[in-house]
């Protein structure tokens, strides 16, 4: 597995998995367009992409203007591999190197993708948008977490 910053080449290959998730499925696939991804990979924040055999398995994406996490997604055949971990661990470094500010993301309640927030130390922080839970992340609690996680 290869990891590294995104670039624009890879933005197909991001779409694809974005549309192979199981959960947080995108009602429109049309809503999230190529531009878009482009616009949150290289002007409002930073992404990076996991790579098995050159093909995108996983990405991230980090919007610095909102302070959050725009996407975390890994392609359902290479769940359960720490990709997301990596992705996710990568993203609040380079994040929290950028700024101090709180970030939060949203996702579906009862889903993988909350539990696994949970337990990499997010704090839930009410409701958001279409009845998504919304989290947080404070930059002394991300390092404590790194810290913990570490040892």
């Amino acid at each position: 597995m290869i990891y590294r910053e995104a670039q624009t080449g890879d933005i197909y290959q991001i779409q694809v998995v974005r549309n192979a998730v199981k959960e947080n499925m995108l009602s429109n696939p049309a809503l999230v367009t190529d531009a878009d991804v482009e616009t949150y990979l290289f002007h409002r924040g930073k992404g990076w992409v996991c790579l098995v055999d050159n093909l995108v398995v996983g990405f991230s994406i980090v919007d610095l203007e909102d302070n959050n996490i725009w996407a975390l997604f890994v392609h359902p055949d290479y769940e359960g591999k720490g990709i997301g971990k990596r992705l996710h661990d990568e993203m609040l470094d380079w994040y929290f190197r950028q700024t101090n500010e709180t970030i939060w993301l949203g996702t579906d309640p009862n889903t993988r993708a909350a539990k696994f927030y949970r337990m990499q130390g997010w704090k839930e922080a009410g409701v958001h948008g279409k009845g998504e839970l919304k989290f947080e992340m404070e930059q002394g609690k991300w390092t404590n977490e790194k810290i913990f996680h570490s040892n």
